[in-house]
């Protein structure tokens, strides 16, 4: 049972409170095998020529072809374009939506692949269907944040690992090469029109991507679970409604069950990845977590984890293909996740047990309950894996400062954080996150 915590919970109160929250998501086909009904999927839109969005890497594994063949076998043409870059960038994406442009026009796009490849089709669609380039769209304040004029054409997600959400959500992130970056274009326009989860499609996944895509699961949930309430914002006007509204009560329902299949699926699906059951339920949490983190948004840990993965050094994670540097998305979220639940737990204490306690029910409560959550967190990113803190990744104390700098340009994210958050906190955060255990 969750103890009760002394204290008051630190609450914003709005002069004039928000009383609308909005929700949002694509249609869904979940099961094994639902990937081999998408030919009749689309042909209920009535397209005539696709695009298939994939990387080399699940290009390999012949799915995205297959899916082609019978997308053809409902009287559309289909193309395969497989030079997703993993962990996009700008030059990656204008790479693709040039190829895009040329060989078009496209009636709908198919995304099969991870995060990389459904963000990509989601900048390829908003760039091919509306005027302008691609900073025009980005986020500001590193973009111009421009709103799309037009209508997007019929976007099917197809995730092949088990992390991202990208499928349910309006987000596409990439990163900015020139400003060593991570960012994003946030619009509802951008969601997929239809998400097609299929396990079976996850078998192959290394167990290294099956621990980073997952801790990206959980942390979608934590965060969202965990954020400002839609209720402390300032009321806002119909047009100022942003996908991203805060914790509210359908948002809670889906990341309360993501947890709940975490708990017994995580550590089982990176040791055994052939076990059908947890590739399952790893699929359905990372459905649920999407389905809650694309309405409510996320907050500090998403945040930190840009620069992150944008300003990284030398680091070659295990399993990832490509001879280049990176740090996974979802592993460079968890690295400063157990400082960031500490740090907003008196926001909510009663939530952030509740949370401890979905993800592990057998975790005893210490003498100082703020310190439940990131224990259960440390405990599961030994078990999977996951890098000791960012001093496991190449930072050190001295690279503190332009990570925070960093991370205060996602203002977009950190709005949505419990607690206000100024650069000092996230320099706390980040210094402690250099070795977490």
């Amino acid at each position: 049972m969750t103890p009760r915590v002394k204290g008051p919970a630190i609450v914003i109160v709005p002069s004039n409170p928000e009383s609308v929250f909005t929700y949002g998501a694509p249609a869904l086909k979940f099961g094994a095998g639902a990937s081999a009904e998408i030919g009749f999927d689309l042909g209920q839109y009535g397209v005539r020529r696709v695009l298939v969005v994939t990387d080399a890497g699940v290009a390999a594994t012949g799915a995205p072809a297959r899916i082609a063949e019978q997308i053809a076998g409902f009287g559309m043409h289909a193309e395969v374009y497989d030079g997703v870059h993993v962990e996009p960038t700008d030059e990656s994406l204008l790479a693709a939506i040039g190829h895009a442009r040329a060989s078009g026009p496209w009636d709908a796009f198919v995304a099969v692949g991870g995060g990389s490849s459904i963000d990509t089709a989601k900048a390829v669609n908003l760039l091919t269907t509306n005027p302008g380039e691609l900073m025009d769209y980005v986020n500001a304040p590193i973009g111009a944040g421009r709103v799309p004029s037009e209508p997007l054409k019929p976007l099917v997600a197809v995730p092949t690992t088990t992390g991202t959400g990208s499928e349910s959500t309006t987000i596409c992130v990439l990163d900015v090469l020139g400003l060593k970056v991570k960012t994003g274009i946030s619009h509802a326009r951008l969601r997929p029109v239809l998400a097609v989860v299929d396990p079976d499609l996850t078998m192959t996944q290394p167990p290294e991507v099956t621990a980073a895509a997952g801790m990206d699961i959980l942390c979608h949930a934590l965060e969202s679970y965990t954020a400002r309430p839609y209720t402390s914002y300032e009321r806002r006007r119909p047009e100022e409604r942003v996908p991203y509204c805060g914790s509210n009560p359908v948002a809670d329902m889906w990341s309360e069950q993501a947890l709940r299949l975490l708990a017994g699926s995580f550590r089982t699906a990176v040791r055994h990845g052939d076990d059908v059951r947890a590739r399952g339920a790893m699929a359905l949490a990372a459905t649920f977590a999407g389905l809650g983190f694309g309405n409510a948004g996320v907050h500090i840990p998403h945040a930190n984890a840009y620069p992150i993965a944008g300003r990284v050094k030398d680091f070659h994670p295990r399993g990832y293909p490509g001879g280049e540097p990176m740090v996974p998305h979802g592993m460079a979220v968890a690295l400063t996740a157990p400082e960031a639940f500490r740090f907003t737990f008196e926001a909510d204490p009663a939530r952030h047990l509740r949370a401890a306690e979905l993800l592990d029910p057998t975790a005893a409560v210490p003498d100082e309950p703020a310190e439940l959550l990131p224990g259960v967190l440390t405990a599961l990113m030994r078990d999977v894996g996951i890098p000791n803190g960012i001093g496991g990744v190449g930072y050190a104390e001295a690279d503190v400062p332009a990570l925070v700098e960093g991370a205060m340009k996602q203002q977009r994210l950190l709005t949505t954080s419990p607690r206000p958050v100024r650069e000092e906190d996230l320099a706390g955060i980040l210094t402690r996150s250099l070795a977490l255990w």
